[in-house]
């Protein structure tokens, strides 16, 4: 009784596409078909040997649903659509079979002609040989694909994780911004894809995705402050460097002004400037059980209005947006990312050697 046997690989990368395998095994009992089994239990170096056999004395077939279209159907359509591929890829090459063993749990043959000839086998492809193949040469067509897409996009290692959600991946993302590989439908892609127009231009990804929503629901206000606290003082910290005339250099001592400023209220300051393709933050510190994001706004005179000013909704959420990222999937200390998070806002004006510098916290709630 031949049996076709069906597995996918890629259902949950961040990158890349989904694959779907279709194995009709030799009729005659093989040596090499002991050494079948879930492809994930298998070595590299033996998958891509087993891969060989199997293409050469095996009928095969493999359904691929690229990222693109992925988001654009959804992962339940592109598993249904990636399994029809793979089908009417073997069938094309007229091998008989009298069944079809999918792994899992999904009949993604239903209203076609052939699901009355499915079975749905959960771990199938570590029970029956036919399934394991399947697991095989679509875990390896697929790792070949992304090797070979990791020397398109050299900086995100697709080589080694192969388009999971790594932290690596993912502070790569955050650092250089999203492939037009990258499935805008997953998190975190789809939130930082719809947060920025850019990221919507460089990736030519259909307009037809939602509009962001922030990855922030809530943040935790300090104890025992108002919704809005100010601290308005004349510093009293001299810059190190000599003043200059260009935006940079004038940002860069606003910056050191307040990084100083909160330093002397016991504040561990954890980044200066943090940069990624999404959002920048000024000065990120740690006080007691919080962790503030301060945005830092020079003014040359306290006459163009506060650095309450700068918080308009849009800039509150991107605000947001960027604490939230930034405990999510960039902070590594375990520590840090534990600590209740507060926004801030330090507004800076006069001479850059004794400023006026005045500080709020928001309240979040």
């Amino acid at each position: 009784m031949p049996i076709l046997g069906i597995d996918e690989v890629g259902r949950g990368p961040l990158a890349g596409p989904l694959v779907v395998g279709a194995v009709i095994l030799p009729p005659k009992n093989r040596p090499w078909f002991t050494k079948l089994k879930d492809s994930k239990k298998l070595t590299a170096k033996k998958r891509e040997e087993l891969n060989t056999i199997i293409l050469t004395e095996s009928t095969t077939g493999l359904g691929w649903v690229p990222a693109a279209e992925l988001d654009k159907i959804g992962i339940s359509e592109a598993l249904r659509l990636a399994t029809r591929r793979a089908v009417k890829s073997v069938q094309r090459l007229h091998t008989p079979f009298s069944q079809i063993i999918i792994d899992g749990k999904v009949n993604f043959l239903s209203h076609t002609p052939l699901e009355h000839y499915v079975s749905t086998c959960v771990k199938a492809d570590a029970k029956i040989r036919e399934v394991s193949a399947a697991s095989i040469i679509a875990k390896v067509a697929r790792d070949q694909y992304m090797i070979q897409l990791a020397t398109k996009y050299p900086d995100y290692g697709f080589d080694k994780h192969v388009g999971y959600g790594t932290r690596a991946h993912i502070a790569a993302i955050y650092k250089y911004g999203l492939t037009d590989e990258h499935r805008k439908s997953f998190e975190p892609c789809k939130s930082l894809f719809n947060s920025n127009p850019i990221a919507q231009k460089y990736t030519h990804t259909p307009q037809s995705l939602t509009s962001y929503t922030s990855l922030a629901t809530s943040f935790t206000s300090e104890p025992d402050k108002s919704a809005i606290e100010s601290n308005s003082h004349h510093s009293s910290v001299s810059s190190d460097t000599n003043l200059h005339k260009n935006t940079t250099s004038i940002g860069h001592q606003a910056e050191q002004a307040v990084a100083n400023y909160l330093e002397n209220r016991g504040h561990t300051i954890i980044e200066r400037n943090h940069k990624t393709y999404f959002y920048e933050i000024d000065i990120i510190s740690t006080k007691d059980n919080y962790i503030y994001f301060t945005e830092v706004k020079y003014r040359k005179n306290s006459d163009h209005g506060s650095g309450l000013d700068i918080i308009t909704p849009a800039k509150l959420q991107q605000m947001r947006f960027a604490a939230e990222s930034y405990l999510k999937y960039i902070a590594a200390d375990l520590t840090i990312r534990r600590k209740n998070p507060l926004l801030a806002v330090a507004s800076v004006s006069g001479n850059l050697e004794n400023p006026s510098l005045d500080w709020f916290t928001l309240n979040q709630d």
